[in-house]
């Protein structure tokens, strides 16, 4: 489904010329003798000049398959991809003004770095001065500019992936296409490598799409990203909106960790609906499309919710729950719990340990549980990718 804002761009006739890359109705279906299988359906997505988006999803959701398409690697069955305002459908790779930096930096071994990174230019012919111009200004950008004249196999993992990414920026391509490009370091380097992604993208000015199963890096770099969910685009918008305001049970159960509960609506005042949660708690939740006697799927991140071994007070207007602590973790700088609740559910909650060590509950301690109103968020079972930012490889 296309945005609602996106939409509204469209018909006033600025989303074309705002759209670095503008994907409509696109599909692409694989045919075999097996079977069919559709690995990307009607996707509508306008990702902006300049700016950094990355597509998120699992093994097998369509993202990497999507970036394909864009690079002209893959054709789709159906849809539009324009690039700048021109539909490239049926045109090559190598007419299209992107270039793509994959999980293997296909590095040439017999040539230094600076001949890896001039490659592309040679091949076309560009003045031997401009080349030299080129090659210095973009290994400075990406902090290789002392190690031109080593060789790939003299360079650490990092190092390797700077070289593919100048080799790819020199060429002054109007989008950079990455496929988990950072997939083969290791913790530590793949986190420095993330702030540095960010910093390069941001002193280049053009256009990244970035695909990504890994959470953590899709909210650490992105201006803008997509969780994508068998082929189809589940919601759309910043790093803070998808993580504070997931649209449906997908979204909220794969970007980080969430509590996902069940009940019934057994009233609605004002807006909120409140839950049954048995007789000893209350669950609050901002509504606009329940009614009493409906049944709702409710999420509430770990970090939201206060453990506490006393009871809330009759007139506290946040939700409230109880239960047993079934398991506590310690973790340096929180605790984690699992609690039990009485109607069977179990709930974590993450305690932040910023003013003692000691943890508020042991295993086996009945414990009170409570969050704002806001901080519950009603879910949908459907990709609801109908408003930016709000309820909206292999083949992936």
């Amino acid at each position: 489904m296309t945005s609602q804002t996106e939409q509204e761009r469209r018909e006033a006739g600025q989303g074309v010329a705002a759209a670095a890359i503008d994907l409509r109705g696109v599909e692409k279906t694989f045919y075999s003798k097996a079977e069919t299988f559709s690995a990307v359906r009607s996707l509508d997505l306008a990702i902006q000049d300049g700016e950094f988006f990355s597509l998120l999803g699992p093994s097998g959701c369509g993202k990497t398959t999507t970036l394909r398409m864009i690079a002209g690697f893959e054709e789709p069955t159906a849809g539009e991809i324009l690039l700048h305002g021109q539909n490239m459908v049926g045109v090559p790779p190598y007419k299209r003004d992107v270039n793509t930096v994959f999980q293997s930096y296909a590095l040439f071994p017999h040539m230094t770095v600076a001949e890896n990174v001039s490659f592309g230019l040679e091949r076309k012919r560009v003045d031997k001065q401009e080349i030299r111009q080129r090659v210095g200004e973009m290994l400075e950008i990406v902090g290789l500019g002392e190690r031109g004249d080593r060789r790939p196999q003299q360079l650490s993992g990092g190092q390797q992936q700077r070289v593919a990414l100048a080799r790819a920026l020199v060429n002054r391509p109007r989008a950079l296409l990455l496929d988990e490009p950072l997939a083969a370091l290791d913790l530590k380097l793949r986190q420095a490598m993330q702030v540095e992604l960010k910093r390069i993208q941001r002193e280049v000015g053009i256009t990244f799409v970035f695909v990504t199963h890994d959470q953590g890096e899709a909210l650490t770099m992105s201006d803008r990203l997509v969780v994508m969910n068998g082929g189809l685009l589940e919601q759309v918008g910043t790093p803070h909106e998808l993580y504070e305001r997931p649209a449906t049970r997908f979204v909220a159960g794969f970007l980080g960790t969430s509590n996902i509960m069940e009940g019934k609506v057994t009233g609605v005042d004002r807006g909120i609906a409140v839950i049954d949660a048995g007789a000893d708690g209350r669950v609050l939740v901002p509504t606009d499309r329940s009614a009493v006697g409906d049944r709702i799927a409710v999420s509430v991140r770990p970090e939201k919710i206060v453990l506490s071994r006393d009871e809330p007070a009759a007139d506290d207007e946040r939700c409230a729950v109880t239960g047993t602590v079934a398991e506590m973790v310690y973790l340096g700088t929180s605790n984690t719990y699992e609690v039990r609740l009485n109607g069977g559910e179990m709930l974590t909650v993450l305690e932040q340990n910023h003013s003692t060590s000691e943890s508020t509950a042991q295993r086996g301690d009945t414990v009170w549980l409570t969050w704002r109103p806001q901080h519950s968020l009603q879910l949908v079972d459907e990709p609801a990718a109908a408003t930016e930012g709000g309820a909206a490889d292999d083949a992936g």
